[in-house]
């Protein structure tokens, strides 16, 4: 196959490979030709095939297996819509549980839960300046590895007051329909309003090795911050997200007439 002389010929490949992966001429989870293969059908290199498919890598468009080769993506990227998905009507629709449940299911991908710590913890010191706790307060943590069709795509970390978590229902491993939030509502002490501050950063260790991560790709953190009518916190979160795996989604009227800084309740 012929390269254009004027653009370096790893970035060409990367691209071809890249369309081919989108029109799925390679299937979702399938493995890649060999980089030999590869060099005798684009005409170069193995070096070339190799420096292509590490750009590929970085975008999060393939994976590599060791002892097996190079895999397509299995997932495609996950829309997460932070206007919709807090909605009770979205947590529980079809017997969800929660947001990423119903954000899943909606994609026709599986959600998967994993709980990697449940139980009365010491509040850290941040979630207790946010929920307002003293320093002997105690809280529920629920800290969560999340999988879509099996594959790592989410860790999330939610502290609640105790004593609010024993009231709702909340310290067992099932929260039930619509999950958290629905338990918190039952008994009037449901959220109305949500903040979300998000960056994105280098993965810690343990990060990268549960989601698997190139060393050139990053991850979103976000944190998040549910709240009561009165303006109480209730719960502090925090996501960690691989950046290639979600496209984040944001919606609002033209129209605001609160300050900034602000936020309406």
């Amino acid at each position: 196959m012929a390269l254009e002389a004027a653009k370096s010929q790893y970035r060409q490949v990367a691209d071809l490979l890249r369309a081919a992966i989108e029109r799925e001429e390679y299937a979702p989870g399938s493995l890649l030709p060999s980089e030999s293969e590869l060099a005798a059908e684009y005409g170069v290199s193995r070096v070339t095939i190799n420096r292509a498919v590490q750009l590929l890598r970085g975008e999060g468009m393939v994976r590599v297996l060791r002892g097996r080769g190079t895999a397509v993506r299995a997932i495609p990227p996950i829309r997460r819509n932070s206007n919709l998905r807090y909605a009770r009507s979205s947590r529980e629709e079809e017997g969800s549980r929660g947001a990423f449940d119903f954000e899943l299911k909606r994609l026709g991908l599986k959600p998967a839960t994993k709980l990697a710590q449940l139980g009365q913890v010491p509040a850290p010191e941040t979630a207790r300046q946010v929920l307002g706790l003293e320093a002997t307060d105690t809280v529920l943590i629920r800290k969560r590895e999340m999988y879509a069709s099996d594959e790592p795509v989410l860790l999330a970390t939610s502290y609640f007051p105790w004593i609010l978590a024993e009231q709702a229902g909340v310290t067992e491993t099932d929260t039930g329909p619509g999950g958290t939030y629905s338990r918190l509502a039952e008994i009037g002490k449901g959220p109305v309003r949500f903040s979300e501050d998000l960056r994105v950063r280098t993965p810690t260790a343990a990060e990268e090795r549960f989601f698997a991560l190139a060393e050139t790709q990053q991850v979103y953190e976000i944190v998040h911050i549910s709240y009561l009518p009165d303006g109480t916190a209730i719960e502090y979160r925090e996501d960690v997200l691989p950046t290639h795996q979600w496209v984040m989604h944001f919606e609002w009227n033209a129209e605001n007439d609160t300050k900034s800084g602000e936020t309406e309740r």
